[in-house]
């Protein structure tokens, strides 16, 4: 009700006070008595408009389980009750707008939500996701316009949130939502372009085509959400480059399953994307996104420990790198992904900074582009325009269900500046989103001992080690990412006093 309450003005507001007890209560018809209900009824009385008290019986048993704070009001005499009740505030109710919605930037801002699949058919999924996100990058390829990721906008994937709060929580004016029906060869997208500020449509339309003309399709959505953002725009005045995978749709089918598999980061998950990237580069040697994801999937496998990966895998993950680059030099994602990989296996930092700045010129909107350039720069020696290019990733995509990859860079960072506080807090974050994330333990840990504190460092080693058991100085500096030499040696130094062996 707080979040709703934001957009009306104090005279249309509608806010309750909410009293609640746990208790014995008679039942009679479809009516409720007894000492339980007229505690409740006058804990609904001791709440303020828009909040709630409890009674301690409540609170002892949310206690732990909600994240809410309870304020201790004390004891309290309450009308027709024979006995003080104990009464606690919840403070999350007591300021409930709290949280507060993220600033509009200074041009015009959007967020593409998941469209619907209406074919009848969940193994689309995929193919509906897949046109979705292509409309985000012909869209994102406008300099003037502030695009969320891909990612965010799609935490809302499977809901029906309220646009109004769609916009607040991702700091967006408009968000373009749709539905995409596939029948045989033939394709129907539609899609509506909402104002979050007014909950006004703005634009509307349905556009129909053969299969093969998906992606002419999806820069017809583009064009038109464009215009009705900026109407004083003429069109000649859009650069919009096309971006078409491939010109087969069944490499570019094998691309997109691989592309939701590698979000799953499991063992099995990998294994599989590599497998089917390794079909598309057999139909379509040529198509540099396939290319260029087959590094990063060889490098999550690395890094993440999901399962073995050989020297000949790692050489072969450079090769279709390096080529990703070379055929894919339009291709924002190819370009970016294509640096990831090169920049972690093979140390060449300059080179791979070069290729993901290409990256931002295509598409200055990409947030995995700027998490990858501040991991680069970590590299680099330049924490703190790591930290800079991380941030404005985050803005981009603020609801990143992948957002463990942009705090722990930021923890990284922090650590090679020698803050180590805030090494920690971005480790905690991290592991708040993955709790066996290992870099973030090690990080925590190094931390934790250049503080003084080392029994909360080894604390943190014994954690670290029931998920890597047998873990040893020597074998995290042959898996560690290609740190500078004097990070590596004080990364290395916090594991051994935290009392990581050797050997």
């Amino acid at each position: 009700m707080a979040e709703s309450n934001a957009a009306h003005p104090p005279d249309r507001r509608i806010e309750f006070r909410i009293g609640i007890h746990q208790g014995d209560i008679v039942v009679e018809n479809d009516d409720i008595f007894g000492d339980g209900v007229n505690i409740a009824a006058r804990l609904e009385g001791l709440a303020e408009p828009g909040g709630i008290c409890v009674s301690a019986r409540v609170r002892e048993d949310a206690a732990g389980k909600l994240d809410l704070a309870f304020e201790d009001i004390g004891e309290q005499e309450l009308k027709n009750i024979t006995r003080p009740v104990r009464v606690f505030r919840i403070a999350a109710a007591q300021k409930p707008a709290s949280k507060s919605a993220l600033a509009l930037p200074d041009k015009p801002s959007l967020a593409v939500l998941p469209f619907q699949n209406l074919s009848g058919d969940p193994e689309q999924e995929y193919f509906v996701d897949g046109v979705v996100e292509e409309i985000i990058t012909a869209i994102s390829r406008l300099p003037w316009l502030f695009v969320i990721a891909r990612n965010s906008s799609f935490a809302y994937k499977g809901k029906s949130p309220d646009l109004r709060q769609v916009g607040r929580e991702l700091g967006v004016r408009y968000v373009l939502e749709g539905s995409l029906r596939k029948a045989g060869n033939r394709v129907r997208i539609t899609g509506q372009l909402i104002d979050t500020t007014t909950g006004a449509h703005i634009w509307a339309d349905r556009f129909d085509g053969a299969l093969d003309d998906i992606f002419e399709l999806q820069d017809q959505v583009a064009s038109s959400v464009v215009g009705a953002i900026e109407p004083k725009l003429r069109q000649s005045e859009i650069e919009r480059a096309r971006r078409k995978p491939t010109e087969s749709l069944d490499a570019w089918d094998l691309y997109l399953r691989a592309l939701a598999l590698r979000y799953q980061y499991t063992e099995e998950s990998m294994r599989e994307a590599i497998s089917l990237l390794e079909r598309a580069l057999a139909i379509d040697p040529s198509y540099a996104p396939a290319a260029a994801l087959i590094g990063c999937c060889r490098l999550n496998q690395k890094a993440h420990s999901l399962g073995q990966v050989s020297d000949a895998e790692i050489g072969e993950a450079v090769r279709l790198a390096r080529r990703a680059i070379e055929a894919g030099k339009d291709d924002r994602d190819a370009l970016w992904m294509a640096a990831h990989a090169l920049s972690f296996f093979t140390g060449e930092h300059v080179t791979a900074a070069n290729v993901v700045d290409r990256a931002l010129t295509l598409n200055p909107n990409s947030a995995h582009a700027w998490l990858v350039r501040g991991m680069i720069s970590n590299m680099q020696e330049r924490p703190d325009q790591a930290i800079a290019a991380v941030e404005y990733g985050m803005r981009l995509s603020p609801l990143d269900p992948l957002r463990r990859g942009f705090t722990i860079i930021m923890a990284v960072a922090h650590f090679a500046a020698g803050r180590y506080e805030e090494a920690i807090e971005w480790a905690d974050r991290t592991l708040a989103a993955q709790p066996d994330y290992r870099q973030a333990m090690r990080i925590r840990a190094a931390s934790c001992t250049y503080l003084g504190r080392i029994e909360e460092a080894r604390s943190w080693l014994n954690r670290m080690l029931c998920f890597e058991p047998g873990l040893t100085i020597a074998r995290v500096k042959a898996s560690a990412p290609p740190f500078p030499p004097e990070l590596l040696v004080r990364y290395l130094e916090g594991l051994r006093k935290a009392g990581l062996p050797e050997e």
